[in-house]
């Protein structure tokens, strides 16, 4: 790669397209040297410099399981976790979908929201382009996820509604990822979205920045994402201080972009407003964290017996 190309990944906002960052961070949650700025024109902030579409693609493929979650193959816990998040996500999507809609998740992992809506009578399916967990999806969940990549898939509108479940912010472009997400889309087809707030740090500042994590959104950042790429807003499903943004957009025609030099401002307070203490003792974490304790228990002693039932119902419905 030559000096420009360098330069222009290092300086260009994927959202703005400006040109001036200010480093946030020089470090990622494992204490490396991961550099992080904020965009001043618009508050996105990402990766200094982003990486290649082909250095994603390669870590994607053959390292990102075992680096993000330590596992190769996913275990009960796991996908009696994801089975309930699947579920949930069905529900809230429910009224918006017709009777058979063609539903498509990018990023499907194990596959467990897929199957969960394809169980309720949708045309599920979607693509995975980590391999580690390609042969339980389609082996044992019979799920219907292949192991390709968004842009292998040809722009057709093809879909009623396109899943993102924390991946936007695993694109080394998130712009080029949604124009052709629009592309996929039937007309007034649905895109969803979640990914984590860094308006509401979802961790203290020394474990909020990952490699694979290329972009961190606030609610205000993501709107205009989408805008930018033809979609408009239809529903907020968390507030402003969730640690995660759920949202759900509608194909339009219109692509306009609006941004706030503000949210830079913004942006950098809040990755700011917690030292160590003052994160963990906020009534919000500690109840959150009761929460997932209880939760994890409940894995603990039923995942074995739950995903022996799911991968029951999965073989006799394949």
């Amino acid at each position: 790669m030559n000096t420009s190309q360098v330069q222009k990944r290092l300086t260009q906002c994927d959202l703005c397209g400006g040109s001036d960052f200010v480093e946030i961070s020089d470090r990622d949650r494992k204490g490396e040297e991961l550099h992080t700025g904020v965009c001043q024109s618009c508050g996105l902030v990402a990766h200094m410099p982003v990486p290649s579409e082909a250095e994603v693609a390669e870590y994607y493929a053959e390292h990102y399981r075992r680096d993000y979650h330590g596992e190769q193959t996913p275990s009960s816990r796991r996908i009696m976790r994801a089975w309930r998040n699947g579920e949930r996500i069905l529900t809230v999507l429910f009224p918006y979908l017709g009777k058979g809609a063609r539903v498509f998740e990018v990023g499907a992992g194990i596959g467990c929201t897929v199957k969960a809506f394809e169980f309720q009578g949708f045309a599920a399916s979607g693509i995975e382009p980590n391999k580690d967990f390609n042969a339980f999806t389609r082996g044992q969940l019979y799920a219907s996820v292949d192991n390709l990549n968004l842009y292998d898939l040809p722009v057709e509108p093809t879909y009623d509604a396109v899943l993102l479940i924390h991946v936007i912010e695993h694109f080394c472009s998130p712009t080029k990822a949604l124009n052709h997400i629009h592309g996929l889309l039937n007309q007034g087809g649905y895109f969803y979205v979640e990914c984590p707030n860094l308006a509401a740090p979802f961790a203290t500042f020394n474990r909020l920045f990952h490699y694979a994590h290329i972009y961190n959104f606030t609610p205000a950042t993501l709107v205009a994402l989408a805008k930018k790429c033809g979609f408009e807003l239809v529903k907020e499903f968390t507030d402003q201080s969730s640690p995660d943004i759920h949202m759900l957009f509608r194909r339009v025609d219109v692509k306009v972009l609006e941004v706030d030099a503000a949210e830079a401002d913004r942006s950098k307070v809040a990755v700011s407003r917690y030292n160590m203490l003052t994160y963990h003792i906020r009534p919000a974490y500690i109840l959150r964290r009761i929460s997932k304790v209880f939760s994890y228990l409940t894995e603990y002693l039923l995942a074995g017996v739950f995903v022996k039932g799911l991968l029951a119902r999965c073989n006799s419905k394949k």
